[in-house]
């Protein structure tokens, strides 16, 4: 590796869809990369095979693509560090557990689970934090073979533990939080780093990767602070230099304060799920990356471009992130008024297909009849799937004028302008929201009402709602025929 050469990596586990969290680590990790002109390499973290689900891996790669992250080096894109899944390079982990073994550096373990749970309870009995104690402790070598031995015999296969270096300080200078330091007595004695199956634990896999592949600087979540000081003991074990570390703050609700959980189903915490409501791929990605760090200035909305630009990791917070949904509807709010009529268009139908308002094939004219529709509360939406809920009395019949909106048609003047305005109505040659103006307009010109008094009893008879989009616009997506009938119903009942 060339010096100084910038190699970051994002290591997802195939566990399932990609996590509002661990999208901001990819995100951080890869505007670093992009702004030093260095490699962002994606490598798959698969070693705990009971929790790998199908199809986890290509979801998480999909829904990074979806984000607008690119990659130079990853199981799809193969590299000269290569394998990218680490299910694939126990191979390379086998010998170097073996060298650590032959250097009694590490050992085999045959405690089961049941006599370590035992050991636990008994620690939490005697008010001690629960750790591993050495099971061959005070044991001469022949007392140590003989229950090795035993062991063996009833077919027991060990684990592999990595031996502590006792009373040992681990320090490093975090690129986020600044000096850490933890002692080798405090992390909880041996751990284990190659199961009994043989496949090799995470901060043992992590370490021989992230050397191989030559990673030069390592973004993670705070909560791998813990597992730092393990690594380093592996490094040193090894003769080998670590990266650079950087661990990020938590992300929190900003309702609850607490930090992000996968179990809270109060917050939307997954990509893929945002895709499905119709947010946009540039707004997710400015929202994530304003997730603990920040920008010079008071702006908030940033290109991806100008985002690799001015990135800059040592502004990134060392307080919780907040994650605050209004915001970041805010933000996908100010992408959709500003793209592409077509995208917002093809997103959004979407939804209204899915939702059954439209079908599953629409013929032209309903295409045209649901640009129209869409264009019209484009401004207001956040996300698309909010236009079947907007838009919801085009497709539904409205219940009987209730509560405020009939009491502010209960008056004499109501039934004359919703008579003038269906009787020309009736006779208009096009149907549109230029002729529905000059009809409005009409009605006030003879009838003398004004303002509200005109406005408001044509609204609501039409909708049954006292708000919404611009009345022409509504009155030509609803129809004539419907429109008409909308107001007979509400003349009946108001008179």
């Amino acid at each position: 590796m060339a010096k100084n050469s910038i190699r970051v990596r994002y290591a997802p586990s195939p566990t399932g869809h990609l996590h509002i969290g661990n999208a901001r680590t990819a995100i951080f990790n890869y505007l670093f990369a992009r702004h030093n002109k260095g490699k962002f390499i994606i490598r798959i973290e698969d070693t705990d095979t009971k929790r790998n689900v199908a199809d986890g891996e290509i979801s998480q790669l999909d829904n990074l693509k979806w984000l607008g992250l690119d990659w130079d080096e990853g199981p799809d894109k193969p590299g000269d560090f290569g394998p990218y899944r680490q299910s694939e390079r126990r191979s390379i982990y086998e010998p170097l557990i073996q060298k650590l073994l032959d250097e009694g550096k590490a050992y085999e373990s045959y405690r089961t689970e049941e006599e370590l749970a035992a050991d636990r309870e008994e620690q939490k009995a005697r008010g001690v934090m629960p750790h591993y104690e050495y099971e061959f402790e005070g044991m001469t070598e022949d007392e140590k073979n003989q229950k090795i031995a035993d062991a063996k015999a009833k077919g027991l296969k060990p684990v592999i533990r990595f031996k502590v270096p006792k009373n040992h300080d681990y320090k490093w200078d975090d690129m986020v939080k600044g000096p850490l330091s933890f002692n080798s007595d405090s992390i909880g004695g041996d751990f284990v780093i190659a199961k009994r199956d043989g496949m090799p634990t995470y901060n043992f896999a992590v370490v021989v990767d992230d050397h191989l592949m030559e990673i030069s600087h390592v973004f993670r979540g705070d909560d791998h602070v813990s597992n730092t000081p393990k690594q380093l003991m592996i490094y040193d074990a090894f003769g080998w230099d670590a990266p650079k570390f950087g661990h990020m703050s938590l992300i929190t609700s900003a309702d609850s304060g607490k930090k992000l959980s996968k179990r809270d189903e109060s917050i939307i915490q997954f990509i893929e799920q945002y895709r499905d409501l119709g947010y946009l791929p540039d707004a997710m990605f400015n929202f994530i990356t304003l997730l603990g760090w920040s920008p010079v200035g008071e702006d908030e909305i940033f290109s991806k471009q100008q985002f690799i630009k001015m990135y800059d990791y040592t502004r990134l917070s060392k307080s919780p992130a907040k994650f605050d949904n209004k915001k970041l509807e805010w933000i996908n709010n100010q992408y959709v008024k500003s793209s592409d009529e077509d995208v917002v268009m093809d997103l959004a139908l979407r939804q209204l297909i899915a939702k059954g308002n439209i079908p599953a094939n629409p013929d032209a004219k309903t295409v045209e009849w649901a640009r129209k529709l869409i264009n019209v509360y484009k401004q207001q939406m956040s996300y698309m799937a909010q236009i079947n809920e907007m838009a919801d009395v085009f497709f539904h019949e409205p219940d009987q004028v209730s509560g405020d909106a009939l009491e502010e048609i209960s008056n004499d003047t109501a039934p004359v302008v919703l008579e003038e305005f269906a009787k020309r109505a009736k006779e208009l040659d096009i149907f549109d929201k230029v002729e529905i103006l000059k009809t409005i307009k009409a009605v006030q010109k003879d009838t003398k009402i004004k303002g509200r008094k005109l406005w408001m009893p044509i609204r609501i008879a039409v909708t049954h709602e006292m708000s919404g989009p611009e009345l022409p616009e509504s009155i030509e997506l609803i129809g004539r025929d419907k429109a008409l009938e909308h107001i007979e119903q509400t003349l009946k009942q108001i008179n």
